[in-house]
């Protein structure tokens, strides 16, 4: 079969593209057509598992879901998870394959193009639509040789490219027409329209702008799209979701370390969609409050770095007094591996070979290792006994008497640690609060009111149809999939 495929490019981060694709992508699915998104190449320590077991960035497995979808490796099959500031762990069709600084990726990239190809074709040969989204910005002509995330996968794919650009950042026009001017005029054959993204106010207001921006592009200007006020209950992919103002919540403080590192936070959405709670990012800088309930030390890209993050912050110490005032403390994935005595990473994996002190609140001890787990797990709360589901995703094994006391078991085998008073707990398992009854009843043993109504996972669909709605009352959807060009798969 042949599918129709177009691509969604910003002309800067955190523009909208995800939400867009992910909008996109219901539609279609309402439609009754089957659809499947595309990112040739992301960057991203937010990830998720997919069903044939690798791993790809949360924003395709957030769009896979509304397509109504299982995500697959094929719908990224480039991650980048960056490690340290010049450096990222490289991931092709979902596995590991090196860390390499960015210029060393660079040079490396050109032999990724086929792995990309390949696929987008598998994608092309089962699904009517495929939206490809694009990374970062479409003019950053610096780094367009050998590019994968851009123009070099639209050129190559020949598909065909809608532009968004954010008017809530302000110099939409110059941004929009700016890419115009800017890219090879082969990379500019390709633009087929543009779109303006998060309006506030009259829409109308805007009509000499799209004019504007018509005449000096030659293609159509669509939207603008007003801003999506229900985008927060999505789960967010990129780090830069985490530095918007934080939204008011309940009383009832659960407080979590923004660590320089800092994977998988969307750990953290069902707590923040509980109405009682108000999830507060301590922010370097910043105490942990003392209100605080529940001190979260979430997942980290480089266990290590992040534990020289913890002390030079001061939190190590926040954490020592809320524990003898009686508080409780979870840790996930590099979180739990940074509750224990040691962390040795003997081959270099994460950074720098050695061993660091943890922050000794459970006695266990972690080595990380080369082999990297991925896998969706069905598992049981080891004080409730309710199931809970969630994914693997770790490099390294924890052992310890702590061990004996597990947070949960995994088809009966004991996984994670709890304190002998089980006031500090950590666990591998990522994404266990989006379990209703687990996180109703884990929040009820600290003294925490929970929803009883709330399914979050129902909301996150409710949010997806929502999202559909709002693409489908102002833009002429039939007009944009028409721009959609067949791909021979």
């Amino acid at each position: 079969m042949t599918a129709r495929a177009l691509m969604v490019m910003g002309t800067g981060s955190d523009v909208g593209k995800s939400l867009i694709v992910a909008g996109l992508c219901r539609a279609l699915a309402n439609r009754g057509f089957r659809v499947a998104p595309f990112k040739p190449q992301n960057m991203s320590n937010n990830a998720a598992v997919t069903a044939d077991g690798g791993e790809i960035g949360r924003a395709q497995a957030l769009q896979a879901r509304a397509a109504r979808k299982a995500p697959v490796t094929a719908m990224n099959p480039v991650l980048l998870k960056p490690e340290r500031e010049t450096g990222s762990q490289i991931v092709v069709r979902g596995r590991r394959v090196a860390s390499m600084s960015a210029r060393e990726y660079f040079a490396f990239r050109e032999h990724l193009m086929p792995d990309v190809l390949a696929a987008f074709s598998e994608l092309a040969a089962e699904n009517d639509f495929v939206l490809v989204e694009g990374a970062g910005s479409a003019s950053e002509i610096n780094l367009r040789e050998n590019d994968l995330a851009n123009f070099g996968f639209a050129r190559a794919a020949g598909v065909p490219v809608v532009l968004v650009g954010d008017i809530h950042r302000g110099g939409v026009i110059a941004s929009v027409v700016g890419t115009f001017a800017v890219v090879d005029p082969e990379d500019r054959a390709l633009l087929a329209a543009t779109l303006i993204n998060k309006f506030h106010g009259d829409p109308s207001l805007f009509d000499d702008g799209r004019r504007l921006i018509a005449e000096k592009t030659g293609v159509p200007c669509l939207g603008p799209v007003p801003h999506f006020s229900d985008a927060g209950r999505l789960p967010a992919e990129d780090v830069l979701a985490l530095d918007a103002p934080q939204q008011a919540g309940g009383e009832t403080v659960i407080a979590v370390l923004r660590l320089g590192r800092i994977a998988n936070f969307d750990d953290l959405d069902p707590l923040r969609a509980e109405p009682g709670v108000r999830v507060v990012l301590v922010t370097p800088g910043e105490a942990i409050p003392r209100a605080a309930k529940l001190v979260v030390i979430p997942g980290s890209k480089a266990t290590r770095a992040d534990l020289d993050f913890v002390r030079a912050h001061g939190w190590d110490v926040d954490i020592a007094a809320h524990i003898r005032a009686g508080g409780h403390v979870l840790g996930i994935c590099g979180g739990y591996q940074m509750l224990g005595r040691t962390v040795a990473d003997p081959a270099g994996i994460e950074g720098a070979r050695g061993e660091s002190a943890g922050l000794g609140h459970l006695d266990v001890e972690t080595v990380i290792d080369p082999h990297k787990q991925l896998r969706v797990e069905a598992a049981r709360d080891a004080v409730s006994g309710l199931p809970l589901s969630g994914y693997h995703m770790h490099m390294g094994v924890t052992r310890g008497d702590d061990t004996q006391r597990p947070f949960g078991f995994v088809a009966g085998v004991p996984e994670g640690a709890r304190s002998a008073d089980g006031r500090v707990m950590g666990t591998y398992l990522h994404g266990l609060f989006a379990a209703d009854d687990f996180r109703r009843d884990f929040l009820a043993r600290l003294g925490i009111a929970a929803d009883p109504l709330l399914d979050y996972d129902a909301g996150v669909d409710t949010t997806l149809d929502a999202l559909a709605d709002h693409l489908e009352a102002h833009l002429d959807l039939d007009a944009l999939f028409a721009l959609a060009r067949p791909v021979a798969s």
